[in-house]
């Protein structure tokens, strides 16, 4: 053989051996085989973050997990053989430790021994690896897809999760965190879905307000150390700081860090940009205020030039939509929300400008007036299309009753997403088709304690927002999940919202809910050599 067809065997080769197929051009240029269309299969293993939920003593979390059935997502179900093999456990992290300028528990207040190593607690290299993972029982684990499971935590003592899943519980595992905190300056409805670790993240919507105490949340899944990066954006641009670059986090830890210790810098909008210079983690911001209560704050979708903020409640009394601009040029955004009837211009918030590398914000005040809806964003007319990240602040009730959620920009359900944690009463789903009419099935899973699924199919007419009340499973004890699939028609965005109301206060949270991301496309060919000659 001459050297090209060598080369040409030896890639061959490779590739079958990670795909067990190959799609092979000849040398001189002629197809050595058939190709074809790649197949879309289940992954086979996951991760899920959550960070430590509560720093209040009356603190009640609810953990809910479930990973669905194949279905109308597809890909088929996995073999008996690797059912058999597969799990789905979020356990406690090595420990939750205190930041680079933050304490244990997120409380602003420093501990004493807090820098002393805890029993079972391995030290940390230079380069924040550890001997140990966690290896705490867990804290929430599956046992088959399709059924969910559930577990409470009481006070403040719970730490971070840190979770895998693989084989036949892997594809699509979904898990939900839901704290209460009934008093106190941290008071709310805390609820985040448990996130994917990544290496680059952005959160338009935290304050450096004197009012507020944010932290943002790291943790490292890994067995080695990652090393995070953490730059603040204001109204005219980046946050000065000396403490915000290589912020090392433990393998198997997580580290809160308080915002306000890493710059001097004054802004009641910031824009929280998440980096890793080696490893991964999952990133979460906590906002809190002193009359605001408190939620989590998840990362915007990707930067884009048109995104969809969904689910914004039909009482929400205040909105205020939060912008950046990672790009070297200048966003003119249309501002339009996407109601039960249609599209419009909210009066007196039709547009946005977002100047290259600064956060922008606009007060929509009650946009919604009743209504739920949906926020649209776009290039203004006439102008480019430059990519942008985004997040609403919402507030419900007033005066000492308010309470704050947040909602970031989020992806389209492109095949399936799930909500794990709803009640028998104070879920609302909204479903938002931005473009064209679509049908999608929502199928109500069994509950964590007893119950038979149940499943119903909406129409989202074009360019408007249905708010609904999800179906329940019959004879509901516990929790159980919502999991969301189109079926034809335009794009569809979709949000959950959990409303649990206490002493008066429109307590409230709400979760995006983007493609779970449960298939891979996997190369697809027959491996055929014999055009191969000499």
């Amino acid at each position: 053989m001459n050297r090209t067809t060598l080369s040409l065997l030896a890639a061959v080769t490779s590739l079958a051996a990670v795909t067990g197929f190959a799609a092979l051009t000849a040398p001189d240029g002629g197809t050595a085989t058939r190709a074809e269309a790649p197949a879309r299969l289940p992954v086979e293993r996951s991760s899920l973050l959550c960070p430590a939920p509560a720093t209040s003593d009356i603190a009640e979390t609810v953990y809910t997990s479930i990973t669905p059935r194949s279905g109308a997502a597809g890909g088929g179900s996995s073999s008996a053989a690797s059912s058999t093999t597969s799990t789905a456990e979020l356990r406690p992290s090595v420990t939750t430790l205190r930041g680079e300028a933050g304490d244990a528990d997120g409380t602003g207040e420093e501990k004493k021994g807090g820098g002393e190593k805890k029993d079972g607690e391995d030290e940390a290299g230079q380069d924040g690896s550890t001997k140990k993972s966690p290896s705490e029982k867990p804290v929430v684990a599956l046992a088959q897809p399709g059924k969910p499971v559930g577990a409470k935590v009481s006070g403040s003592a719970a730490p971070a999760l840190v979770g895998t899943a693989t084989g036949a519980l892997a594809s699509g595992w979904t898990a939900q965190q839901t704290t209460t905190v009934s008093a106190g300056s941290g008071r709310g409805v805390l609820g985040v879905s448990c996130t994917a670790p990544d290496t680059d993240l952005w959160f338009p919507g935290a304050s450096l307000a004197k009012d507020r105490q944010d932290y943002v949340h790291l943790t490292n899944p890994d067995d080695t150390g990652a090393l995070v990066d953490v730059e603040l954006y204001g109204k005219d641009g980046a946050l000065k700081s000396s403490l915000s670059d290589g912020i090392q986090v433990p393998a198997g830890a997580s580290v809160p860090v308080l915002l306000s210790t890493l710059t001097t810098d004054p802004a009641e909008d910031v824009t929280v940009h998440v980096t890793t210079r080696t490893g991964r983690v999952g990133a979460v911001v906590r906002g809190a205020g002193d009359e605001t209560g408190s939620d989590w704050l998840p990362a915007s979708a990707d930067p884009s030039g048109t995104l969809v903020l969904p689910g914004v409640p039909a009482d929400a009394t205040s909105v205020r939509l939060v912008a950046f601009a990672p790009g070297d040029d200048d966003a003119e955004l249309k501002v339009r929300l996407a109601s039960a009837t249609g599209t419009i211009n909210p009066a007196g918030a039709e547009s946005l400008r977002v100047k290259s590398g600064m956060t922008a914000s606009l007060d929509m005040k009650d946009v919604t007036r009743g209504e739920a809806g949906s926020i649209l964003l776009g290039p203004a007319e006439g102008a480019p299309a430059a990519p942008v990240v985004a997040a609403l602040q919402v507030t419900r009730g007033k005066g000492d009753k308010q309470e704050i959620a947040y909602i970031p920009a989020t992806a389209p359900v492109t095949e399936r997403a799930t909500a794990a944690d709803n009640r028998a009463e104070g879920s609302v789903l909204s479903l938002t088709a931005p473009g064209g009419t679509a049908r999608v099935k929502v199928t109500a899973s069994a509950g964590t304690e007893g119950g038979t699924q149940a499943v119903k199919t909406y129409t989202v007419k074009g360019g408007t927002t249905l708010a609904v009340s999800p179906p329940v499973p019959a004879g509901l004890k516990g929790s159980y999940a919502l999991i969301v699939e189109p079926q034809s028609g335009g794009p569809v965005h979709a949000a959950r919202a959990l409303l649990l109301p206490e002493d008066g206060i429109e307590m409230f949270t709400v979760q995006t809910l983007p493609d779970d991301r449960g298939l891979v496309e996997v190369p697809a060919a027959r491996q055929d050599l014999s055009v191969l000659g000499d």
